[in-house]
C-alpha cells in the first residue's frame, strides 16, 4: 500500500493574543479567509503558533477552532511533539479523534546531548506505530536546543509506512535530508528562503510563515512551478524571498503578526509574554513594505 503524500503550501498558523488572551475569533477569521486561497492546508501548533507558550488545554482549543472553520479541501496538520513518547502518543490519539489529517513531531530536546539518531528514531517509530494518522517529522534546531534531524535519522525511519515526510526548517540540513528521503518521504521547506530551491530539487512543498500574510501569492508560487511557468515563478519567488527576509527574518513571529494586522485581511495580534511586539517605528517601516508589496 502506497504511503500518503503531503504537498503544496501550508500556513503555519499563528495564535493571536490580546493581553495574553487567545483571540479565538481571530483564528476563525484567519482560517475562513485562507480557505479562499490555493493553500493545501494549515499547520497548527508549531513555532509560529507559539505552541510552547500554550497550555495543553489551550493547544487543543486552538486546534478545535481551526478544525471547526477549515474548508473540507484543506488539510490540518497538528504539532504533537512532547518530551516523552508516552505524552506524545496520548495527545496524538486525542488529536486524531478530533479529526486532524496528520501530526507533526518536533523532537524532544530537554536532554539534547542524549538525542542521538537512534534515540530520535525510536521516538519517531513508537509514535508512528501508535498514530492513527500519518506522521511528519519537524526539524527545527533553532527552537529545539540544537537537536537536529539529519540523514542518519531519516534512514532509520523512512521505510515506516506511517512516516510520510519531514518539514525541514534548517537551511543547513534540507539538502542532505532531501537526498536521504528520496523515494520514501515527502520533504517540505520550513522557510521561504529556500522553498523554491527545494521544489526545483525534488521537494514537495513548504510551510511558509509568509503564507499568514500573503496566502494566495505563496500558493501561486507552488502552482506556477508545477505548471512549468518558470519565468513567472522565478519573478514571484524573488519578491517573496526578499519580503520574507524583511518580515519573518528580521522580526520573527512578532513581524509576521504585525504584517497580518497591517494587511487588514488577517488577525495577527501580538506575541505572548515574555516575547514583545514591534515598536511603532518598526511597524511604520513594515507597513511601507507590506502595503507596497503588491501581493495577496
Amino acid at each position: 500500500m502506497a504511503k500518503k503524500t503531503i504537498e503544496g503550501v501550508f500556513t503555519p498558523m499563528v495564535t493571536p493574543f490580546s493581553n495574553d488572551r487567545i483571540l479565538f475569533h481571530g483564528i476563525a477569521k484567519n482560517v475562513e479567509k485562507m480557505n479562499e486561497s490555493g493553500l493545501a492546508g494549515y499547520f497548527v501548533l508549531g513555532t509560529n503558533g507559539e505552541y510552547k507558550s500554550l497550555s495543553v488545554p489551550e493547544r487543543f482549543a486552538v486546534l478545535k477552532t481551526v478544525l471547526d472553520h477549515r474548508a473540507s479541501n484543506k488539510i490540518v496538520m497538528a504539532g504533537m511533539g512532547f518530551e516523552s513518547a508516552n505524552e506524545t502518543i496520548d495527545n496524538i490519539l486525542r488529536a486524531a479523534d478530533m479529526g486532524v489529517d496528520s501530526v507533526s513531531l518536533l523532537l524532544p530536546h530537554f536532554f539534547p546531548k542524549r538525542m542521538t539518531p537512534e534515540v530520535q528514531a525510536a521516538y519517531i517509530l513508537e509514535a508512528a506505530d501508535a498514530s492513527p494518522v500519518p506522521v511528519v517529522i519537524y526539524n527545527n534546531p533553532s527552537v529545539a536546543s540544537g537537536v537536529t534531524v539529519k540523514s542518519e535519522t531519516l534512514k532509520l525511519v523512512k521505510d515506516h509506512p506511517n512516516v510520510i515526510g519531514i518539514k525541514d526548517s534548517s537551511s543547513e540540513t534540507w539538502k542532505e535530508n532531501l537526498e536521504a528521503a528520496k523515494g520514501s518521504l515527502c520533504v517540505m521547506a520550513g522557510s521561504a528562503n529556500y522553498f523554491y530551491e527545494l521544489l526545483k530539487a525534488g521537494g514537495t512543498g513548504g510551510v511558509l510563515s509568509l503564507a499568514n500574510v500573503f496566502p494566495k501569492s505563496c500558493a501561486d508560487l507552488y502552482t506556477l512551478f508545477k505548471q512549468g511557468k518558470i519565468k513567472e515563478a522565478d519573478a514571484l519567488n524573488e519578491r517573496l524571498e526578499k519580503l520574507n527576509h524583511e518580515v519573518s527574518g528580521a522580526f520573527g513571529v512578532a513581524g509576521v503578526k504585525a504584517a497580518m494586522d497591517i494587511s487588514g485581511d488577517f488577525c495577527g495580534g501580538v506575541p505572548r509574554r515574555p516575547l514583545k511586539g514591534l515598536t511603532a517605528e518598526q511597524i511604520a517601516g513594515l507597513t511601507e513594505l507590506v502595503k507596497g508589496a503588491g501581493l495577496e
